[in-house]
């Protein structure tokens, strides 16, 4: 266990050691168990975060407000279109200001090739943890939740089938930071990784040789894929998204259009029954039902998106634990 996190930045996992992560996932659980018994953890007492928001959020702002307050802090709800922020404060300013006011920063920017560099532009000018709550890149806090539910449900996670999959969603151009962040937690930790998405739908090439690089470390495998019913064939977790065409669109309109070609992957009964008999269907919410994924999946049995959005929970107090004591 690595026991001094105080003070570190969380905007990429690949920032941190397995051993790092391990420590998170640790304390995560026992605040987990701590909170089923009642035991209070008032680690942060008269502690401060300030979330700064530039995109709209459900679990991202609940799950960080309630941390806060079950570790006997508050957390300083920011919107930045209600602020100075749209009129002209720049990210030294906010890292300068808000880290003199508080005590940790968490931001949420996922503007197409502006969120990770305004984060990291904040970080620099920070004395206080500067934490990512999604930017177009990465998504850390999520992916701590992921992992610590699959910990849960599959026990160690090594030379398990992990599908990654594209699906097909008419709401928005979803951020890629999920599975680009999944991909790279999941080949750290010698999982056998099935990317699957249709051509047009590629992840950035510098994450796709890191997740290359970490799975031959963890001695795992990366496999990519372009047929979304053989990426189901066999799998122990099934986590079927979707995202923009970012890499390929033009803008909303074409990456709208070139989606709707694929508006058949779509994460069904027929197709959950390809993958293993004890499978499980993860997805980050909100997911467009019907579209993305059928109801009888999403709310049948294989289905731990409930336990994943719990577990951001106590995964982000473990974060805000270790790093702004």
């Amino acid at each position: 266990m690595q026991t001094d996190l105080r003070g570190r930045d969380l905007i990429s996992l690949q920032d941190f050691t397995t051993d790092e992560i391990d420590t998170i996932l640790e304390v995560a659980l026992q605040l987990k168990r701590e909170r089923a018994m009642g035991v209070p953890h008032p680690l942060l007492r008269d502690k401060v975060l300030a979330m700064l928001f530039f995109f709209s959020s459900t679990r991202t702002r609940a799950s960080f407000e309630a941390g806060m307050a079950q570790l006997g802090g508050h957390a300083q709800f920011i919107e930045s279109r209600t602020t100075q922020i749209a009129h002209g404060d720049t990210p030294t300013e906010i890292g300068e200001i808000l880290g003199r006011y508080n005590d940790g920063i968490a931001i949420r920017n996922v503007d197409w090739g502006i969120g990770n560099r305004y984060i990291r532009d904040v970080a620099a000018a920070s004395r206080v943890p500067v934490l990512n709550m999604q930017c177009d890149v990465y998504h850390p806090h999520q992916i701590l939740a992921d992992l610590m539910t699959m910990r849960e449900r599959r026990g160690d996670l090594r030379g398990r089938t992990i599908t990654i999959s594209w699906a097909y969603a008419a709401s928005y151009q979803k951020p890629i930071s999920v599975p680009q962040d999944l991909l790279l937690a999941a080949t750290r930790y010698g999982m056998d990784v099935r990317l699957v998405h249709p051509p047009e739908f590629e992840l950035m090439p510098e994450i796709l040789a890191q997740a290359q690089d970490n799975a031959r470390r963890s001695h795992g495998s990366l496999e990519r894929m372009d047929d979304f019913e053989a990426g189901f064939r066999g799998s122990d977790i099934v986590y079927a998204k979707s995202w923009g065409a970012l890499l390929r669109a033009k803008d909303d309109a074409d990456g709208a259009a070139i989606a709707a070609t694929y508006s058949d992957w779509i994460t069904d009964e027929r197709r959950m029954a390809m993958a293993a008999d004890d499978a499980i269907y993860m997805h980050p919410l909100p997911a467009d039902r019907g579209i993305e994924v059928a109801d009888a999946v999403i709310d049948g049995p294989r289905s731990v998106v409930y336990d994943q959005a719990e577990n951001r929970l106590h995964a982000q107090k473990a974060v805000m634990a270790l790093t702004m004591r």
